[in-house]
């Protein structure tokens, strides 16, 4: 019963990981997350699975809004155009400024 709820999480964080690997580092973060907070729990003494399952959705969240190639990739399936794309050939200029 208790594994059951603790895997919720995790296939949540991997669904997310999965979505969009190739552009960020969602995947990186989530595991650095996860090492960060079960660290932090062997230290302090807390609960390594939930440091770590906290972790890993706090890294993965971060790393899911770090452009990995700094290039242009176009719209992504919500419609929306990757930063690097404003003002390069086809694309329009960037509205923010």
């Amino acid at each position: 019963m208790k594994t059951r709820f603790a895997l919720i999480p995790v296939a949540a964080i991997s669904a997310l990981s999965l979505s969009a690997c190739a552009e960020n580092y969602a995947v990186e973060g989530g595991v650095g997350g996860a090492a960060l907070g079960a660290g932090v729990a062997a230290v302090t003494g807390g609960n390594v699975l939930r440091y770590a399952l906290a972790g890993a959705a706090a890294g993965a969240l971060a790393g899911y809004f770090v452009d990995k190639n700094d290039g242009c990739d176009g719209y992504d399936e919500d419609g929306y155009l990757d930063d690097d794309c404003f003002d390069t050939q086809g694309y329009p200029a960037d509205p923010r400024y």
